[in-house]
């Protein structure tokens, strides 16, 4: 019988790409376990129940703006406007169900109403103006969006909401907080939407390369339509759950959300180059953004230096991506 020369340079080469791969693939995991471990050993606090089921709340509002601006990424693009779409749609919900007293179950259609068709709007406004990036239409609304929060109750805050919209932000079951039981659900049901549905890979497709996709027959319009259209959903959803926490609706909620929705992202492996990107990773990033806002608080870090810090991470997160798209074009 003959036998197959096995070249152990080769079998090295390719155990070593296996490696890499498992590492790039879970760094996002990895880092987050480091981290977690860090505030451990720094604060005896960090692994209490109570600071963890903290943590789960904290990171229940980030992680849906996020999920709906992994969408925006995919895409190559990128939706600025979600903290104001979320101030704008509390502070609608908060004039039909506490201002006009209509029945709750119409002030969370209408949060949710809002946040879509602001999204909605997003998608018109880049596929119909064609307007060079998303970031210039979605910068655009953002003023746009905040400025008609304040308008509509003359900037003054609405408190007082019936306890059917304040469940989702203030209820437990068990040690979990149902807002983090509703991110599983909504992770769960995008993961399959990005994963299983025609949609969902088109939009894998539009990221890595937008002209092959129309060419191959994508409309590519109405799925960036369908995009923006869901993060601003998911905005509206957000902002749900921050009425449930506080049980308050102010027009200057969600000032600069969207920097830490696209942190999330970023962080969790997506990149800003479009195609590359999972729900999973955003979730990880949501938490690792969420873990270190507590830990350094915990560490009695000031408000200043988390920004400085958070902003490092960010950077480092951008730059990574940029070392791996150099990476992938050698």
């Amino acid at each position: 019988m003959s036998q197959v020369a096995v070249n152990p340079v080769n079998e090295t080469v390719k155990e070593k790409k296996t490696i890499k791969s498992y590492l790039g693939k879970f760094a996002p995991l990895l880092a987050l376990v480091i981290l977690c471990i860090g505030f451990a050993v720094l604060s005896d606090k960090f692994l209490t129940l109570d600071n963890i089921t903290n943590i789960f709340r904290q990171s229940s509002i980030n992680a849906l703006l996020a999920v709906g601006m992994l969408l925006a990424i995919l895409t190559a693009g990128i939706d600025l406007s979600v903290g104001s779409i979320l101030a704008l749609s509390i502070m609608i919900m908060g004039l039909v169900s506490v201002t006009w007293s209509m029945h709750p179950i119409l002030g969370i259609l209408s949060v949710l109403v809002v946040g879509a068709g602001f999204g909605f709007f997003n998608g018109i406004l880049l596929t119909k103006l064609r307007l060079p990036h998303p970031f210039i239409s979605t910068m655009g609304t953002q003023f746009i969006a905040r400025g008609l929060a304040l308008i509509v109750t003359a900037a003054a805050p609405i408190a007082g909401f019936p306890y059917m919209i304040q469940f989702l932000g203030s209820e437990f079951i068990g040690p979990m907080p149902v807002s983090f039981l509703l991110v599983i659900v909504v992770y769960v049901i995008m993961h399959i939407f990005l994963t299983r549905t025609q949609t969902g890979r088109y939009i894998y497709a539009i990221g890595g390369n937008p002209e092959a996709a129309r060419l191959s027959g994508i409309n590519v319009d109405r799925v960036l339509v369908i995009v923006y259209t869901i993060s601003g959903l998911m905005a509206g959803l957000a902002g749900l759950v921050m009425v449930g926490r506080v049980n308050s609706a102010f027009p200057l909620a969600g000032l600069q959300y969207e920097t830490d929705a696209i942190a999330a992202v970023i962080i969790g492996g997506a990149s800003f180059m479009g195609g590359v990107g999972t729900v999973s990773g955003t979730l990880i990033g949501a938490m690792t953004i969420a873990v270190l806002r507590n830990g350094l608080n915990l560490l009695n870090v000031s408000a200043d230096s988390q920004l400085a810090i958070i902003g490092m991470v960010i950077i480092g997160a951008v730059f990574v991506d940029v070392l791996r798209n150099r990476k992938k074009k050698k």
